[in-house]
């Protein structure tokens, strides 16, 4: 009893941030209901108390983020190696973004569940990160998708915002069941949910007799989880929830899936895929599943993106697009006659990413005009002149987004078209170059936006900055996004220990 009472509480002391975070979210979804008439309406001004109750979160589960000390080996349910360590930094920066572009997102009667749904989220990213084992893995995938139905509803509750809620819900609850599917293949040939068994299993050649099975295994996986990367083909709900849902869950989904999914990835087939088993190999199966899914992607997205008017929508397909560039270091990273840069630069690119269309994101939730606000590329005609300032800080975000210096995104490109050309293939060379040209047609309409700006007059009302948090927002991520070209090393020694 007193064994398992220690155990109990070590593997809670390794996870203090998400306590921190899900004992929030607890706190506001017992007291809103006090705080909240039948009718839905509340105080004014109470959706401000509960973001800034989330802020207070986000910073406390910073606190204890920054104290923790990486352990590489984990043997019981959680593992806080460099990867956790990394990934928790990552979410809750993002974090204390969204809780910004969200402040004005939802009424006084609906932010706790609004803010409580982030929380949570976050705390599932964490979590995904964390996990030493196929169950806990597979419930904090759960614990992220499922606030995600709500953070999409919630704040809007129109046929838009029900439309992309339902798209989603329906798509990820498949997607859930894929993944799901593909761990019990993982299970039955190893006997074990133990992520580090499961390793020293494949190691140790156990699988030899069923390759089938677990090649099977891995097709399964990179299925489910391409639906949180918006890979092709599992993008298609993408578009269409991007511009039904409200700014603050349009920018999470961006961002926070891909993050979860990508770090899930890895953790399942990352460390596995170079393992032969005498003269069949693993990477034989998934290597050229995962080319084809990155290139696949990159060109989709891109030429996709090219045909959009709408700013969500085109936001949407980028999303996609780089999704692709990911799924290049990857496929880099895990490939055996590659290095470990591939990973290295998947997750630089993950933060320059994170930071920079979060700051996008935070633009276009901070401007309106006296009708609406911004929902086509006509709309941003004429802001150089209306609002200089975010139209300088939006040229930055879409200049990195580009790739072009002085800008994060800029590096990171660089380092995934590195990491690709260093495989000495010609598979990685190919890579590299499909990644070069992409990058070149995303370039045009990223262009498009920036000329919309400062090239072309207005076309209706002028736009006003209507949203003071999302600013702050804004110059946050434009402060990270040039930081990052001129001190990479603030993110690059961190991951450079995953």
């Amino acid at each position: 009893m007193n064994s398992a009472l220690e155990q109990l509480q070590q593997a809670i002391g390794l996870i203090v941030p998400e306590v921190v975070l899900l004992g929030t979210v607890c706190l506001m979804l017992f007291a809103a209901p006090f705080l909240v008439s039948d009718r839905g309406t509340a105080a004014p001004g109470l959706r401000h108390r509960w973001g800034a109750l989330s802020l207070v979160s986000l910073l406390l589960a910073g606190g204890c983020w920054w104290t923790s000390i990486p352990q590489p080996v984990g043997t019981g349910p959680f593992r806080l190696d460099e990867l956790a360590w990394l990934v928790r930094g990552l979410s809750l920066s993002a974090g204390l973004l969204l809780v910004l572009i969200t402040w004005n997102q939802a009424d006084d009667g609906r932010a706790a569940e609004t803010q409580a749904s982030l929380l949570a989220i976050l705390a599932g990213v964490n979590l995904v990160a964390a996990a030493n084992d196929l169950i806990l893995l597979f419930v904090a995938l759960e614990l992220v998708s499922i606030p995600t139905y709500l953070f999409l509803l919630l704040p809007r509750r129109d046929a838009l915002a029900q439309e992309a809620a339902a798209k989603y819900f329906l798509l990820s609850v498949f997607s859930s069941a894929v993944v799901l599917f593909g761990m019990s293949y993982l299970y039955g040939v190893s006997g074990t949910t133990n992520l580090e068994a499961l390793y020293a299993a494949l190691r140790g050649g156990q699988f030899e007799k069923m390759p089938s099975l677990l090649a099977i295994s891995v097709v399964l996986l990179i299925a489910g989880l391409g639906f949180r990367l918006t890979a092709v083909p599992f993008h298609f709900y993408a578009p269409d929830v991007f511009q039904g849902a409200p700014l603050s869950a349009a920018g999470l989904l961006a961002v926070v899936p891909k993050l979860a999914g990508f770090v899930a990835l890895y953790r399942l087939l990352g460390l596995s895929l170079g393992v032969p088993f005498g003269g069949w190999s693993l990477s034989g199966v998934s290597e050229p599943l995962l080319w084809w899914l990155a290139v696949l992607t990159m060109f989709v997205g891109n030429l996709l993106a090219l045909l959009q008017t709408d700013v969500r929508r085109l936001l949407a397909y980028s999303s996609v697009a780089h999704a692709g560039y990911m799924l290049a270091g990857f496929v880099a990273g895990v490939n055996p006659s590659g290095s470990p840069s591939g990973i290295e630069a998947l997750f630089f690119y993950l933060g320059a990413y994170g930071a920079m269309t979060l700051g996008a994101f935070a633009a276009l939730a901070a401007l309106r005009s006296a009708e609406r606000g911004v929902e086509t590329v006509d709309d941003l005609a004429g802001l150089s002149r209306a609002r200089p300032g975010v139209a300088l800080m939006l040229a930055v975000m879409l200049f990195s987004l580009t790739g072009l210096p002085p800008t994060a995104g800029f590096l990171g490109k660089l380092n995934l078209f590195l990491a690709a050309w260093s495989l000495g293939t010609d598979a990685g060379r190919w890579l590299a170059i499909w990644l070069a040209v992409n990058a070149a047609i995303g370039a045009w309409y990223y262009l498009k936006l920036v000329a919309a700006m400062y090239l072309r007059e207005p076309e209706g009302p002028a736009l006003e900055s209507a949203e003071t948090p999302a600013l702050v927002a804004l110059g946050a991520c434009t402060a990270a996004t040039l930081a990052l070209f001129f001190l990479p090393g603030l993110l690059w020694t961190a991951v450079q220990g995953v």
